[in-house]
C-alpha cells in the first residue's frame, strides 16, 4: 500500500493513497453486506473528516468498506490505534471533546481475543469489535484509558473475533444450569467498550455479530445501547441477540447522556425490536443520587409501565447500576461539560475505590448506596412489578 508524504510533524503518521483504497473498496455489496445508510441520524452523530488507520486495517476488506463510506475524510496512517500522539494524551483535545467524536474515526486490528467471565449481565465478555463511542455520556468509563479523546475505534479483523467466539461457544457446550444471565443460553456481551447500535452506522460489524449468533443455538449476543437505530430491525436476529436499552430519568439524561436518543424514544422502540426478533431488556443505569432522584425514577418507572406493551413486559429483565465516577474523568469533564459534574461529583456522598486497572474511581459510600438500591427496588416493586431485576449494585 502506497503512502504519500504530508503526515503530522512527529513523523509517526502519513497519508495513505486514498484514491487507490476507495477504488478497491467497491460498493459494499459484493459479499452480500447491506448498503450503508446515510440518513439524518447518522449525519447528526458522524461527520467524519479524518480517519486514522493502521496499515493492515486500512488494507482489509472491512477497512476499505469503511473508507469508502466516508470518501471526503482525510486518511492518516498510524502505527497503533492506541497511540495517536495528537489525539490521545493531548489535554488540548478536552475543549473539542464532542467535535472529536463527530469528526474522527480510528481503524485498527484487534490484538487480543480472550473471552472473560462476567456473571452479571452476561456469562462472558466477548472481544468487542469497537472501542469508544460517537455519543458523549459524561459518566462513561471507556475514555479513562484513552486520555482526552474517545472517538470510535473500529476493529476490522472481524473473522478472527468470530472464529474465536465460535471456538469458545463450541467448547462451552450446552448450558445445563440456569442462572441470572439466561435460563438456557450462554450470554456473550459483545459491546463492552462501545455501542453496537452506533457502530452499525459505520460498518457491518454489528450485522456480522447478529448473523453469527443466529448460527449458534447454545449462545446469545447481548449489548447495551442508548441509541435507537431502526436499521437494526432488518437483521433478523431470531431471538439470539439481546438488546438492553439503557434508561434513566429524562431530566438526568438531558444533562448526562449527550448525543443519545431521548429516553422516551428508547422506550417507544422496545416493541419494534422485540417484534423484529430481538430479546429486549433494560439497564437502569447509572442511578445518580441528587435532590429529587427518587421522584425522577418513580416518574420513569410509571412511564415504562404505561408505554411498554404486555409482550415486552412478559420477557423483560433489568440491571440496576449505581454511578461509579472517576477522578481523571471528572477533570476532563470540567473542561467541556462542568454542569454534568454538579450531579456526578459528590464528595459528600462518595468514597474512593481503586479500580482493577489502578484507576482513581469514586462510588457512593456503602451505606448511601445500600439505602438507594433498596429505595429503587421498592419503587420497581410498586410501579413495575413485572420487571425482573437481574442484579443491582
Amino acid at each position: 500500500m502506497r503512502q504519500r508524504s504530508g503526515g503530522p510533524e512527529d513523523g509517526a503518521e502519513g497519508l495513505f493513497g486514498m484514491d487507490e483504497l476507495v477504488a478497491a473498496a467497491g460498493t459494499g455489496d459484493e459479499d452480500g453486506s447491506r448498503p450503508f445508510r446515510d440518513g439524518e441520524r447518522a449525519r447528526a452523530l458522524l461527520d467524519v473528516a479524518e480517519i486514522h488507520a493502521e496499515p493492515a486495517a486500512a488494507a482489509s476488506w472491512r477497512g476499505r468498506q469503511i473508507i469508502a463510506r466516508f470518501p471526503r475524510a482525510r486518511l492518516v496512517a498510524t502505527d497503533s490505534h492506541w497511540r495517536i500522539p495528537h489525539l490521545h494524551g493531548n489535554a488540548g483535545n478536552v475543549e473539542r471533546w464532542v467535535r472529536t467524536k463527530r469528526e474522527t474515526l480510528v481503524l485498527g486490528e484487534r490484538k487480543s481475543f480472550g473471552v472473560r467471565p462476567n456473571g452479571r449481565s452476561a456469562d462472558w465478555i466477548a472481544p468487542g469489535l469497537s472501542n469508544g463511542c460517537a455519543m458523549a455520556c459524561a459518566y462513561c468509563y471507556v475514555p479513562r484509558r484513552k486520555g482526552f479523546a474517545n472517538p470510535i475505534t473500529v476493529f476490522t479483523n472481524v473473522d478472527r473475533v468470530l472464529d474465536g467466539l465460535g471456538r469458545h461457544i463450541a467448547a462451552a457446550g450446552p448450558k445445563r444450569v440456569p442462572n441470572q444471565c439466561d435460563d438456557h443460553a450462554w450470554v456473550y456481551d459483545v459491546g463492552e467498550n462501545g455501542d453496537c447500535a452506533v457502530d452499525d452506522l459505520i460498518s457491518d460489524n454489528t450485522a456480522d455479530l447478529v448473523r453469527a449468533f443466529r448460527r449458534w443455538p447454545t449462545a446469545k449476543a447481548s449489548f447495551a445501547t442508548k441509541f435507537v437505530n431502526p436499521d437494526l430491525l432488518r437483521l433478523d436476529p431470531r431471538g439470539r441477540t439481546r438488546i438492553r436499552f439503557s434508561v434513566m430519568p429524562p431530566e438526568d439524561s438531558k444533562r448526562l447522556d449527550i448525543r443519545t436518543s431521548p429516553v422516551p424514544e428508547r422506550l417507544a422502540a422496545a416493541a419494534d425490536f422485540l417484534d423484529a426478533g430481538y430479546e429486549v431488556h433494560f439497564n437502569l443505569s447509572p442511578v445518580v443520587i441528587r435532590p429529587g432522584w427518587e421522584e425522577g425514577w418513580d416518574d420513569l418507572l410509571r412511564a415504562m409501565d404505561d408505554v411498554l406493551p404486555r409482550r415486552v413486559k412478559d420477557q423483560a429483565a433489568a440491571e440496576v447500576v449505581m454511578l461509579t465516577h472517576n477522578q481523571d474523568l471528572h477533570e476532563v469533564n470540567l473542561g467541556w461539560h462542568p454542569r454534568a459534574e454538579e450531579l456526578l461529583w459528590r464528595p459528600d456522598l462518595q468514597q474512593p475505590k481503586r479500580s482493577g486497572t489502578g484507576g482513581r474511581n469514586v462510588r457512593y459510600r456503602t451505606g448511601t448506596k445500600a439505602s438507594a438500591v433498596e429505595s429503587l427496588r421498592r419503587l420497581i416493586d410498586a410501579r413495575t412489578p413485572w420487571l425482573r431485576v437481574r442484579y443491582a449494585f
